[in-house]
């Protein structure tokens, strides 16, 4: 994995494209008239063929922390919370499209920070520059997802929209339940993240947690299709788009994504990962532009800098609050030292 904090943010943005590519996919598909639910259930069955070829070579020299009851129970609220994020935000985008998904992952950010306090996995202390950072950050961060969604501004480029300005009186209704999913979908991801930390701090094998979880996930959600689905037809894959975004999101969205996000957790928390999701919308509006020949409007341009400026608060308050961290460990660790003249004199003594 990457140990640097720039090359964190990184992989994050790559894993923001490749979820905004499978956005788009998967909209392309469902309009070919595949099941959302079959489609989740067959991309996790997938993925766990994946994540055991990974874990095998991974795992074949390093030992696996042991995997106890709670530990069990915690993972399978979480595969469950993931079952129902993936319905949700798949069902919602056949409803809807993917440019109202990535606008409504926009309200991640706020439901991760109420949950992280909650949990007690961030603390605010307004004394403290890092914490008012985060704070501030976390605000500024949301106030550019707004300013990207609501505000359009001038065309900067010349291109037909993929959204309609109006939609027609019909598909309203669908329009609307589509976006109160896809709100649904987003506190799923804040909770996901907040429990995928609260596990991998016990159970620091996040290969291994990843693949436990997309188990359970497979089951889960396969129950659910043989349910809703009667037809046995619709279990019947073509070698077309459907086939190549079951294989798209098994390999880079259910098992590089997956496995990504919980390592970030771990290391820097729910909060910071959150963080990457409004620039969802940037790389959707960047993607649409670049390769559907959308507009780029000026209300894209400056919600994308407040984002940025918003992201950089946050990760400079962790980057400070790590760093406090290791300079207290090293003093810890000095004064528990035999040399340190204190503890000489009571071994004199």
């Amino acid at each position: 994995m990457v140990g640097g904090g720039s090359g964190v943010v990184v992989v994050l943005v790559v894993i923001e494209f490749l979820e905004q590519g499978l956005s788009t996919m998967s909209k392309a598909a469902m309009s070919r008239g595949m099941s959302n639910f079959i489609f989740v259930a067959y991309s996790n069955a997938l993925a766990i063929f994946f994540l055991c070829c990974a874990s095998l070579l991974y795992y074949r020299k390093r030992r696996l922390p042991e995997l106890t009851i709670s530990i069990a129970l915690r993972i399978f609220l979480l595969s469950l919370i993931a079952t129902c994020l993936q319905l949700l935000m798949f069902v919602g985008i056949g409803y809807s499209s993917p440019t109202l998904a990535s606008v409504m992952t926009d309200l991640t950010p706020a439901f991760t920070f109420i949950l992280a306090l909650i949990s007690r996995m961030e603390k605010i202390d307004l004394r403290v520059q890092s914490s008012m950072a985060k704070l501030v950050g976390t605000i500024v961060c949301i106030a550019g997802a707004l300013t990207v969604t609501l505000y359009k501004g001038l065309p900067l480029t010349n291109g037909s929209p993929s959204m309609p300005q109006e939609l027609p009186l019909q598909l309203q209704s669908s329009w609307i339940f589509g976006g109160f999913l896809l709100a649904c979908a987003a506190f799923l991801v804040s909770l996901l993240l907040v429990v995928q930390t609260w596990i991998v701090k016990d159970y620091p094998a996040e290969l291994m947690l990843t693949l436990l979880a997309c188990v359970v996930v497979t089951i889960q959600s396969t129950i659910v299709a043989l349910i809703v689905e009667k037809d046995v037809n619709a279990w019947k894959l073509k070698p077309d788009i459907e086939l190549m975004t079951i294989v798209y999101s098994a390999f880079f969205v259910v098992s590089i994504r997956s496995v990504t996000h919980t390592w970030v957790c771990k290391t820097k928390g729910p909060l910071y990962l959150s963080m990457i999701k409004p620039l969802g919308m940037i790389i959707a509006s960047v993607m649409g532009v670049s390769l559907l020949g959308d507009t780029l409007y000026l209300g894209s341009v400056i919600g994308g800098i407040i984002i940025a400026f918003g992201f950089y608060a946050v990760v400079w308050g962790k980057a400070q609050e790590e760093k406090v961290v290791e300079e207290s460990g090293s003093i810890s660790c000095k004064s528990s030292s035999p040399k340190v003249p204190l503890l000489n004199k009571h071994m004199e003594a």
